[in-house]
């Protein structure tokens, strides 16, 4: 007899009237058997099964109305990061390293080069968009990094190397599809690479367990023996990242249910 395949995870923009209080949430169903609720910088998440009726939901709101509240005031109290300044001689983390930026008038093209202390330096054109420029330069230096980590993973598996593609979504480090490859958030090149190599070790074990089994978090291991520590530490890690060019500053995640 062939095992039903349950259905696929569905996500939706709903909104709860709380004690008077409007609440703007996305509800999140799945596999999963009991309720969970999140508050974070990028607003409130439910997660329900998918048999879960409407009303048991409401009340599940109504219930943890009072810790939502607070969560939430907590939220919006927090002071927002400043854009970043781009001006000669600016840091900036690249790998989990500092990087300096050189604004020369005579350069005409955006470039990478080793500084006399042996550490990165980005030279940028003084004239134009400079947080543009740098943004940009970024971007291509992730993308270059992330497909040589993805294609390395999936060597230990035995598995081709999927298309590798940039994201800059507001829930999610990264994604996996069959059919799409890998996407991976571009900010994450700010990151210790150590924390890049967790997140692209989740992302293609996707390609053989497109769930979170325990039979995933096995393959997880198999690649990445220290996940625990890297997901704890990638936690924190992106809540400290620049804001660049107006990037929104709310920290994903990686989806884990």
């Amino acid at each position: 007899m062939l095992r039903r395949k349950p259905p696929a995870p569905t996500e939706e923009c709903r909104e709860a009237l709380l004690q008077g209080r409007a609440v703007p949430y996305t509800l999140r169903r799945s596999a999963r058997r009991t309720l969970a609720l999140q508050v974070e910088a990028r607003g409130v998440r439910v997660s329900a099964p998918h048999a879960c009726a409407q009303k048991e939901i409401d009340r599940f709101l109504a219930a943890h109305a009072r810790w939502l509240f607070d969560k939430l005031d907590a939220l919006a109290a927090r002071p927002r990061p400043a854009a970043f300044a781009v001006h000669d001689g600016a840091l900036f983390p690249l790998l989990g390293r500092d990087c300096r930026l050189r604004l020369e008038e005579s350069a005409r093209r955006v470039r990478w080069r080793v500084a006399a202390d042996g550490g990165d330096e980005l030279l940028l054109p003084a004239q134009g968009d400079g947080a543009a420029l740098l943004e940009r330069a970024l971007r291509r230096r992730a993308l270059d990094w992330y497909a040589g980590r993805v294609e390395e993973y999936c060597h230990r598996l035995g598995l081709p190397p999927p298309a590798v593609r940039l994201t800059s979504a507001r829930t999610r480090w990264g994604s996996c599809s069959r059919h799409g490859g890998i996407r991976l958030h571009w900010r994450l090149i700010h990151l210790p690479a150590e924390l890049i190599d967790y997140v692209v070790a989740h992302e293609v074990a996707h390609l053989l367990e497109m769930n979170h089994s325990a039979r995933f978090w096995s393959l997880v291991e198999s690649l990445y023996p220290d996940w625990r520590a890297a997901r704890a530490r990638l936690r924190e890690a992106g809540a400290g990242l620049p804001n660049i060019g107006g990037a929104d500053v709310s920290v994903p995640n990686l989806h884990e249910e």
